[in-house]
């Protein structure tokens, strides 16, 4: 992890000046930081930009980078109060309303031009974000002007966050059975032939009880590989056992494997390799898409319910195409997997009968949304100043 650059001048005289500084505060998961480094990755190693990546929580990066996070392009800095007193860069990000340093604001006044401050919200596909997409906001206190970048799943949004050669990347290693059996055997991955193969990585859910119900019963073998996260505490509890990395629990046609945390490359590997990915919060519901598989969102819980609307918004996007009788499944599924109240065993058996033609809807989706400017391309386009 480096230290902040206020700690060493001869360093900070020997960098380049850097096009972004990106701030990210963790709250209580690793989405935030796991969305913040891949954009700092995608701005580095994509578009050649040099990033300062400040996080008031360096664990969480090492644990989403155990390899660790070096990086060409990229700084990573603990943002703590007195560590961010230097020159801003041309532009700077605040991710999620994280609210940045008023002495660095104040540093940020003081440049002429001053950079372009951007506060990089949530994703959502609800639609009021395309009519806020890029709209100003004035800071009375500084003079200056932020702009609001919403991500998106449209023309007339921020798009999604991905490398420019990740489907590439994702089909190449696919057809590479060697290069899969390799990676895979890395995370403790072995595959059966014939088995049925699915993730979980989601909050605590009542469900995932009864997917495992239903998984036992199920008319083939399956094998349901589970990331050690706050899934692993309901999975423990309906399977009347304890469960840590390395554990493997068979209970009629299932195969429960669980896995240590791995690194967010890792974990795309895994995606690719599943039938259908039960996933959380933005950044592995964003790779969940990437990966052209089926999926299940476990969306980040809000008080009252607010984040319904915002699954809902999703689904009516991601369902377009599918058969009526499919969507409603996969509606339902998504409802009750969100909801207090788990889904049925019979419920998740007409979803996997779905499987087959959700695998071709997710294919279509895929390269439907890769077809779009990704995030970090329409955030360099966003931050030229105008003619």
């Amino acid at each position: 992890m480096s230290h902040p650059v206020t700690q060493d001048s001869s360093r900070k005289r020997s960098l380049p000046r850097p096009e972004a500084d990106l701030f990210c505060r963790v709250i209580d998961n690793f989405g935030d930081i796991g969305v913040c480094w891949r954009l700092a990755r995608c701005l580095a190693r994509d578009h050649g930009w040099h990033v300062r990546l400040w996080v008031d929580a360096p664990d969480a990066l090492t644990r989403i980078k155990p390899h660790g996070a070096a990086e060409p392009g990229i700084e990573v800095l603990h943002w703590t109060d007195d560590a961010t007193t230097c020159v801003p860069a041309g532009c700077v990000i605040e991710a999620f309303a994280c609210d940045l340093p008023p002495a660095f604001v104040t540093a940020m006044a003081a440049q002429h031009p001053p950079p372009r401050w951007i506060n990089l919200e949530y994703l959502s596909a609800e639609d009021w974000v395309e009519d806020c997409h890029g709209l100003p906001s004035h800071d009375a206190a500084s003079g200056l002007t932020k702009r609001f970048f919403f991500p998106g799943f449209t023309a007339r949004t921020g798009g999604l966050l991905r490398e420019r050669d990740l489907p590439a990347q994702r089909d190449a290693w696919l057809a590479d059975t060697a290069a899969r059996k390799r990676d895979l055997a890395r995370l403790g991955v072995t595959v059966d032939g014939g088995a049925l193969q699915l993730s979980l990585f989601s909050y605590e859910s009542p469900s995932i009880a009864t997917l495992i119900d239903a998984l036992a019963a199920h008319a083939q073998p399956v094998q349901l590989w589970v990331p050690e996260s706050r899934s692993l505490t309901v999975a423990a509890e309906a399977l009347g056992r304890a469960l840590r990395a390395g554990d493997v629990v068979r209970r009629g046609a299932l195969s429960l494997h669980v896995l240590a945390f791995m690194d967010q490359d890792d974990y795309d590997h895994l995606l690719w390799q599943c039938d259908l990915n039960i996933v959380r919060g933005e950044d592995s519901f964003v790779r969940a898409q990437w990966a052209a598989r089926p999926m299940l969102w476990h969306i980040y819980p809000q008080d009252a319910g607010a984040h319904l609307p915002k699954l809902d918004a999703f689904l009516d996007r991601h369902a377009e195409g599918l058969p009526d009788e499919v969507a409603t499944r996969l509606r339902a599924l998504h409802r009750g997997w969100n909801s207090a109240a788990a889904v049925s065993v019979e419920d998740w058996q007409a979803v996997l009968g779905d499987l087959p033609r959700l695998v071709s809807h997710a294919r279509w989706r895929a390269a439907m949304l890769a077809a779009q400017d990704d995030l970090a391309t329409q955030l360099v386009m966003f931050n030229q100043p105008p003619i």
